[in-house]
């Protein structure tokens, strides 16, 4: 098996182990597509034959609404699963993806899903886990949205980037640069461009952030939407 197959099955499910045939089997039954910059994966409403696998690049999944506000949902980091619900369910996808940075993807179909579930001890207990931490997550999306104040919506957007684009560790002074701009921002936090620049100048004049071109560096100590 591919070592970065490998690596993500890993890192998405700690503790599972595949046998040498198993192995085998899946790097066969599993193949790699490549995603050049801003071409989608596949569209909000598309029904979907597979999931996938992240081995390099970035997805950005989003959801579009009824009057065409774009939200953000999540920017997909290697090594992660996504696409899973669509593919399980059978139901057109609630979201779209597409690639922030040229991307190489594993495509999983449903032989190697039958493969996993059906041959490999503890892959449906794994799966089982994943979809209830993701629906938590979801949950908490939902509440951020709905009940949280712009602040509070704003911290959490950067907690979020700063997990997901941390470029390098933290400098001698402690601060976590993050390939990001405004508008990412604006967009993982549905607020405007107006009231995110604004809380970025707030927060830089309190000296909680650094702000350069598509450059933002936090605090590495303080990468908690409480604190920044």
């Amino acid at each position: 098996m591919s070592d970065d197959l490998l690596a993500l099955l890993r890192a998405n499910f700690p503790g599972l182990t595949l046998d040498v045939v198993q192995c085998t089997r899946l790097n066969s039954l599993v193949t790699v597509r490549r995603l050049a910059l801003g071409r989608s994966l596949f569209v909000q409403g598309q029904s979907t034959t597979d999931f996938y696998g992240l081995a390099e690049g970035e997805i950005e999944t989003r959801f579009t609404a009824a009057d065409g506000a774009v939200s953000v949902l999540e920017h997909v980091q290697p090594p992660q699963l996504f696409g899973l619900a669509a593919f399980a369910t059978g139901r057109p996808s609630a979201y779209e993806a597409l690639a922030r940075r040229p991307s190489r993807l594993w495509v999983f179909g449903p032989q190697a899903y039958r493969l996993l579930m059906d041959e490999v001890p503890g892959f449906a207990r794994a799966l089982l886990c994943e979809f209830a931490q993701r629906y938590a997550g979801t949950l908490g999306l939902l509440e951020a949205s709905r009940h949280r104040s712009a602040a509070e919506r704003f911290g959490l957007a950067l907690s979020q980037l700063a997990r997901e684009r941390a470029n390098g560790p933290p400098d001698a002074q402690g601060w976590q640069a993050i390939a990001a701009t405004q508008a990412d921002l604006a967009a993982l936090a549905n607020l405007s461009r107006q009231t995110v620049n604004e809380l970025l100048r707030k927060a830089v004049a309190e000296g909680r952030l650094r702000s350069g071109y598509r450059r933002l560096w936090v605090r590495a100590d303080a990468q908690s939407a409480d604190k920044i």
